[in-house]
């Protein structure tokens, strides 16, 4: 049986905190966008897709420190995660909805890329 991991938790939130800043759509999902590891970051990545925007992904599957600590920083317990502005829009579902009505295109369409 492995130890579990252990990682500095102040790091790792400033670690996140710094992507977030650095990009202004970040998906937090398992997988990649041409590999997703899940339905509802496929979902996710499709919705984006849509979108038509360029925007940035952090795989947790590949940094359990990040999976570990983002859902209780972001107060979100689920991936995938979008951020957009550095500002948590929500996961899979929500991003589906806010794509049918508009809205998510309307958000992203007021950063400045």
């Amino acid at each position: 049986m492995q130890a579990p991991q252990t990682f500095d938790e102040a790091a790792v939130t400033q670690q996140i905190q710094e992507q977030i800043d650095a990009n202004p759509i970040l998906l937090f999902m398992k997988g990649s966008p041409q590999f997703p590891q899940c339905g509802f970051s496929a979902r996710a990545v499709e919705v984006l897709a849509h979108v038509g925007k360029p925007y940035a992904f952090v795989n947790i599957l590949e940094h359990p420190e990040i999976r570990a600590t983002l859902p209780k920083m972001a107060n979100w317990p689920t991936f995938p995660q979008l951020w957009v502005g550095s500002e948590l829009v929500g996961g899979s579902d929500i991003l589906l909805e806010m794509h049918q009505s508009g809205e998510l295109k309307s958000m992203i369409d007021e950063l400045e890329l």
